[in-house]
């Protein structure tokens, strides 16, 4: 029998590169520098992120940015807010097709997307119920590769066909994730199950509260709170992890299903689409481990022994803090913050104290961590640390905290899958440099 500790320690050895020949062949690690700019690997349409706000050479402000399709984050929110709608299927719309839509076609959009909410018959019973599993985001992979085969056109990569597809994913994405969590829930908790089918006129936000809850209700900020948390998820560069993934694989020439599975695969990664979870366990080890969350002094010491590897997982790390590009903020977070409040306050004074907690590890944890390690850039607060504690005012369970994000995320998943077929038609074949030592082989009864 293969003893695997001790092929582990093969591995271990074997495949171990010393950090210097990075530098040495001026390879980048993570295809990042060490400021943590991405290296260029393609061009795009569909979004772009900024550290700061320049205009032309010159430096507008150290605050970070986002943009969807040329249009930036703050912009699309104060427009659909200030008119008092909800904004998913509004963005969805801009980031597929490139253009705002008219009244008309965002009626004929949402229309588009609500008669989309359903799966094929006994999918529910024979995919998601027959085997139900705590990590919903393996669940959704499971069920989309399923899908495909109940597809007879899975192969055509048309565009026309993709996006057919994509749409029918977008729809039904919140359907498998929610419906996912109460077959598990039922089977593997003892609850009780039901399964909602949301009315075709619902926005996303709506249709999934609708869903996850007995009684179907939800307020007017709940919708609001959690539609701004999938506007904000939905698009962030082509050069994130889940988004990379999407066009590596889809310049391979497969079908959606597999391409879409690989980027859920890739968002599953604690590194990636799950921050939010481990913000949340933080504050909640940190209420844990502190006698007043007004003082300033005992927080600071509890966020010191985090750095210090003496508290909470002992990885040193204060989750939602930093990002690979935002420097000085995350425009996300910023946006995002302002609803946080106002679902705060709606929920009463319980919630409210844990979101001025909130605010103040917001601004003592980067005062730590520039004083405690050695930086490139300025350290902020991204979305992530706040995504975590609406999805618990929401009382969405921690098991659909990640899925959440592959509901927003699949809108631009797809943009970029779309554009990768409309442009390139070249697969992505990155280089490695070897660095092995030749060597001779040798005949087995001389090997030890």
């Amino acid at each position: 029998m293969l003893d695997l500790n001790k092929m582990a320690g093969v591995c271990q050895k074997e495949d171990h590169l010393e950090a210097s020949l990075y530098t040495r062949h001026q390879v980048k690690r993570g295809l990042r520098d060490l400021d943590g700019k991405g290296v260029l690997a393609g061009l795009t349409n569909i979004s772009t992120i900024h550290s700061q706000v320049m205009d032309g050479d010159k430096l507008i402000s150290n605050e970070g940015e986002l943009r969807y399709r040329g249009i930036t984050i703050n912009e699309l929110v104060e427009g659909f807010v200030s008119e008092e709608r909800l904004g998913f299927e509004e963005i969805s719309y801009l980031l597929l097709f490139g253009t705002l839509p008219t009244q008309v076609e965002l009626a004929e959009f949402k229309e588009s997307i609500g008669k989309r909410r359903t799966l094929p018959t006994n999918f529910v019973r024979d995919v998601i119920m027959k085997a139900p599993s705590h990590n919903i985001m393996n669940v959704m992979s499971r069920s989309v590769l399923t899908l495909g085969c109940y597809d007879q056109k899975a192969d055509n990569i048309s565009i026309e066909n993709v996006l057919d597809q994509s749409l029918s994913l977008i729809a039904t994405f919140p359907m498998i994730a929610v419906y996912s969590y109460h077959a598990y829930n039922h089977y593997s908790k003892g609850e009780s199950m039901y399964i909602h089918r949301p009315d075709e006129h619902l926005s996303t936000a709506e249709a999934i509260l609708t869903m996850l809850r007995p009684d179907k209700k939800y307020t007017f900020q709940e919708a609001q709170t959690l539609d701004m948390a999938l506007v904000l998820h939905m698009e962030h560069g082509g050069g994130n992890n889940s988004t990379f993934t999407t066009r590596v694989v889809t310049s391979s020439g497969t079908d959606t299903y597999s391409t879409i599975a690989a980027a859920l695969g890739s968002l599953k990664g604690p590194k990636h689409g799950g921050a939010n979870i481990k913000v949340t366990q933080m504050m909640e080890d940190l209420k844990t481990n502190i006698t007043n969350c007004e003082d300033e002094n005992e927080i600071r010491d509890y966020l010191e022994k985090i750095l210090n590897k003496e508290a909470f997982d002992k990885q040193g790390l204060i989750y939602g803090m930093g990002h690979a590009v935002y420097a000085e903020s995350d425009p996300r977070a910023e946006i995002f913050k302002h609803y946080v409040e106002k679902l705060a306050v709606e929920k009463g004074s319980e919630a409210a104290a844990e979101f001025n907690l909130y605010r103040k590890v917001e601004r003592l944890a980067p005062e730590i961590i520039m004083k405690k390690r050695k930086v490139y850039k300025g350290v902020s607060a991204n979305i992530d640390f706040f995504s975590g504690f609406v999805y618990h005012m929401l009382d969405l369970p921690q098991e659909l905290y990640t899925p959440m994000f592959a509901i927003a995320r699949i809108v631009g998943w797809s943009a970029h899958r779309i554009e990768e077929l409309v442009n390139v038609q070249k697969i992505i074949r990155p280089a490695y440099m070897e660095v092995s030592e030749n060597r001779k082989y040798q005949e087995i009864k001389e090997r030890k």
